[in-house]
Parts: C-alpha cells; sequence; structure tokens
C-alpha cells in the first residue's frame, strides 16, 4: 500500500499541472506554412538561406530580402535547384525604413514573417568605435522594428479576414539570454528583441498573430567564420562554451517552433536551459514546459552561478597572465 507521503510527491505535480493548464496563455495553435506566404530577411546566406530553402520544401510561397542583390540571385537560384521552386527576392537595407515599406508592399501581404538578419562586430565596449555599436543596434533591433512595422497593418487584415493564425519570428540568439565578453553591443541589441517580442505578443494576439523568439548558439555561417577571426583570446573561451550548430539544424528547429507558434524557441540542449533559467515573464503555451519550468527554475540558476563562476574565473586567470596582478 502506497503510503501517504508518496501519495502526496505524486499528487502535487499533477495538481500543478492542472493548475498550469488553466494558466497557461496564449493557447496552444498552429501555423500552416504550406500555401502561406513567408517573407525571410536576412533570405540569402546562413540561417536565412536554410530557412527559406525549407519553407519552399515545404510548400510555401517564399520571399527573401536582404541587401546585396547579387547574393539574392544566387540564393534564389540555389533554392530553386534545391526544391523546384521559385523564390522572390527584395533587395532593402532594414536600417532604411521606407526602403523596406516599399520591399513589403511588393512583396504582398504576409503570413509568415522571419526577422532574420543581423549583424555582428565582437569587442570590448571601452575598445570599440560608437559607429559599430550604432550600425549593430540599428540592424539588429531598428531593422526589425522597421520590418515587422512594415508588414503588420497588412497581416492583420488578412489574418482576420481569414481567420488562419500568422506568425512573426525574430531571430534573437544565446547572447540575448545571458552576456557574454566581448558582445557588449550585439547582446545589448539582441536583449532588446526579446522586449520587442514580449510586448508586441500582447499587442497581436486579438489579431491572431503569434510571435516566436529564436535562440541559436554559434551557428556555422559566412558570418560567423568573420567573427571567429575577430574574437578576442577570452571573447573566444567565454563564447566557445556553448555547443556550435549548423544552418541547417537551426533553420529546423525555428520552423518547428512557428509551426507551434512556441514563443521561446531554444536550438540545442545548453539553449533548452537557458530557456528554463531566463522563462521570467514570457508566455507559455506549453503546460508540460510550464511544469519544467516551475520545478527547473531553482536547478538552472544554480546552474547558472556555475557558469558565472567558471567565466569570471577565465577573465581572473587571463587578467592575471596579460595584465599583471593588482
Amino acid at each position: 500500500m502506497a503510503s501517504p507521503l508518496l501519495f502526496l510527491v505524486l499528487l502535487v505535480p499533477l495538481l500543478l499541472f492542472a493548475v498550469l493548464s488553466f494558466l497557461v496563455r496564449p493557447k496552444p495553435t498552429r501555423i500552416p506554412i504550406k500555401n502561406r506566404h513567408v517573407l525571410i530577411s536576412g533570405g540569402s546566406s546562413g540561417i536565412g538561406l536554410s530557412l527559406a530553402r525549407l519553407a519552399a520544401a515545404s510548400g510555401a510561397r517564399v520571399s527573401i530580402l536582404a541587401r546585396n542583390q547579387a547574393r539574392l540571385d544566387e540564393a534564389a537560384e540555389s533554392i530553386r535547384l534545391a526544391t523546384g521552386v521559385e523564390v522572390a527576392s527584395f533587395s532593402a537595407d532594414v536600417r532604411d525604413a521606407d526602403a523596406v515599406a516599399r520591399a513589403v508592399a511588393e512583396a504582398g501581404p504576409v503570413d509568415v514573417l522571419i526577422c532574420n538578419h543581423g549583424v555582428f562586430s565582437p569587442g570590448e565596449m571601452v575598445e570599440q568605435d560608437l559607429e559599430e555599436t550604432r550600425f549593430m543596434v540599428e540592424v539588429n533591433l531598428m531593422g526589425t522594428f522597421h520590418l515587422i512595422k512594415a508588414a503588420l497593418p497588412a497581416m492583420k487584415r488578412k489574418a482576420r479576414e481569414t481567420g488562419v493564425p500568422a506568425s512573426i519570428a525574430i531571430m534573437s540568439s544565446q547572447a540575448g539570454q545571458v552576456g557574454v565578453y566581448g558582445y557588449t553591443a550585439y547582446s545589448a541589441s539582441k536583449f532588446g528583441l526579446r522586449g520587442l517580442g514580449e510586448a508586441l505578443q500582447q499587442e497581436v494576439i486579438a489579431d491572431n498573430i503569434h510571435v516566436s523568439l529564436i535562440f541559436p548558439p554559434d551557428t556555422d555561417t559566412p558570418g560567423f567564420a568573420e567573427e571567429i577571426k575577430l574574437r578576442s583570446e577570452l571573447g573566444n573561451i567565454i563564447a566557445g562554451s556553448s555547443g556550435g550548430m549548423k544552418s541547417d539544424d537551426v533553420a529546423e528547429k525555428t520552423l518547428n517552433g512557428i509551426k507551434s507558434a512556441t514563443f521561446i524557441v531554444p536550438c540545442n540542449f545548453e539553449g533548452t536551459m537557458l530557456s528554463i533559467a531566463t522563462a521570467g515573464l514570457s508566455p507559455q503555451r506549453s503546460s508540460v514546459t510550464a511544469l519544467l519550468e516551475v520545478f527547473g527554475a531553482g536547478p538552472m540558476r544554480f546552474l547558472g552561478l556555475c557558469f558565472q563562476w567558471s567565466w569570471y574565473c577565465a577573465i581572473e586567470k587571463y587578467t592575471r597572465k596579460h595584465r599583471g596582478s593588482t
């Protein structure tokens, strides 16, 4: 016969799960991709190109947007060869709100908007030129505002008219969940995307539009190859503590997260731990994930302190070696 203590241990999670099933918001939904218009910024290379190829193969009508028309043409041709699907391409600098608005208007109403563009230049704040900092913030943060602002009115109208849920996906970074040495400006721009996404979800939920924030780790892309060359020795020690991924794998995780309308989309095991540790007041659709967050928050905080300890030890060791002890 089971003891009262064992019964209580089993009962509490079940009762909590029942409560969480009532509390989680927004409610679970599915975002169809087939025969929908998917617009992807930063779609000429890396994760964006992988996403465009995957969406096209899934039956979507795909538009890609980036600055360089020649690279867009190459990307469109590679997608056609891989999938047999023609995609539309639009050249615009996301820092230019008017250019973005024109491109989005030409592309037509969007069902799934993937704000995938981004730039990164590593460097300590004291050494980094303010123009570099401004460039990252304008591309990563303001560029996302420009894209959403341009696409949102038509997205709202179409979602209301059709009754089919739409999606806005925002590509952040694990450096948008935790600050990393040498990523001061980049982390600031990526942390800003989380605030944008959380507030935006409240504003658009009544229009049947669902926001997803994607948090990939270091990803094997042309941009990352350049990043590695520029990162400092200490930056590589700390940033390299998280495992890397291939762009195709990140794209698959991203598209699956969009389809399930998941708000926080981690891409690997470390990302899942970070998503639990930093859940805060973010929306949550899954009762199971909510239960993991409730029970995992404390242990994840302890694990986070262990990571911080190792990082600060690395900083102290590096400082003693290169600057001398003080």
